[in-house]
């Protein structure tokens, strides 16, 4: 356990008011990588779930017919942001990109609201649950400033004013527009090998089974994603718990960051140009009325 808690340690001599940015990237780079990951993996499968961003998504056909390349785009431009902030040119790059994205699109205020929720929230949620510790209060308002910053540069508007309140909005949010759709459960056959991946091999055979089991009520209802048998869920649930305090107990913190030597995806084994991230013609689907 020697130095298990040093990052821990130094975050709370920060000011998160001040320096969100290095709390955040802490948390993905040292902390909670692998869970990080997985949260962001859950967070954008439920993004895609309210029916009428689900419309958008598979009107342009990119997560179905290029699941790989659009889920290896969308990682890409997250982590650049987090790993460059949005004033380094990197950063401020992969945040000009992911504006022109989703500029042709006619998509309300209170969806991208969502989708910014779905980062804020889901992710920090799974770390609540499955971290190999909680995390702390500076690194949950670290999460939520980092996600303010990126939705006021994104122009979005009625952010809530904390964390706490933008988790009370998302649940009641979600509770209203979180319904059964043909477009989520489209978008979740295609983007399920995803989450297959994490699956250790020696579980490989009730993979499908594990992923189901990740999702929650609601989402499995959203994507018509049929509720894995008891045991699966109590399976998953204990063997999550038993590794997070395997880390706790036993763990080190690693003294490589994750993507220390830059990000590898299977879309661009040879590096890509920020710039060219995501659709390069996109035409303009009008969203679908409520």
């Amino acid at each position: 356990m020697r130095g298990r808690y040093e990052n821990l340690t130094r975050t709370r001599a920060l000011d998160p008011e001040q320096d969100y940015l290095t709390i955040y990237q802490t948390m993905l780079r040292y902390e909670f990588a692998w869970d990080m990951k997985l949260g962001f993996n859950l967070a954008f499968n439920r993004s895609f779930s309210i029916p009428a961003i689900a419309a958008v998504h598979t009107a342009t056909g990119e997560l179905t017919e290029h699941t790989q390349k659009r889920l290896d785009d969308t990682g890409l431009l997250m982590y650049e942001m987090v790993l460059n902030g949005f004033d380094q040119p990197r950063g401020r790059d992969a945040l000009r990109r992911v504006n022109q994205i989703h500029r042709p699109y006619d998509i309300d205020n209170e969806d991208y609201l969502y989708v910014l929720g779905c980062l804020v929230v889901i992710p920090t949620r799974w770390l609540q649950q499955y971290g190999w510790r909680r995390p702390c209060c500076h690194e949950i308002r670290a999460t939520y400033l980092f996600y303010r910053e990126l939705g006021r540069r994104m122009g979005i508007t009625d952010i809530p004013d904390s964390y706490q309140d933008f988790d009370t909005w998302f649940d009641t949010h979600d509770a209203v527009h979180l319904q059964p759709n043909d477009d989520a459960a489209a978008i979740e056959r295609a983007t399920r090998m995803l989450m297959l991946n994490r699956i250790p091999t020696p579980l490989a055979p009730l993979g499908n089974a594990l992923v189901s089991a990740m999702y929650d009520a609601p989402l499995r209802r959203a994507m018509r994603v049929d509720t894995p048998a008891w045991p699966i869920r109590a399976g998953l649930h204990l063997a999550l718990k038993t590794r997070s305090r395997l880390q706790r107990w036993f763990g080190t913190p690693p003294t490589t960051p994750l993507f220390a030597d830059g990000i590898t995806t299977k879309t661009y084994p040879n590096g890509y140009d920020i710039s060219q991230l995501g659709p390069q013609e996109t035409p303009a689907p009008r969203r679908p009325s409520r």
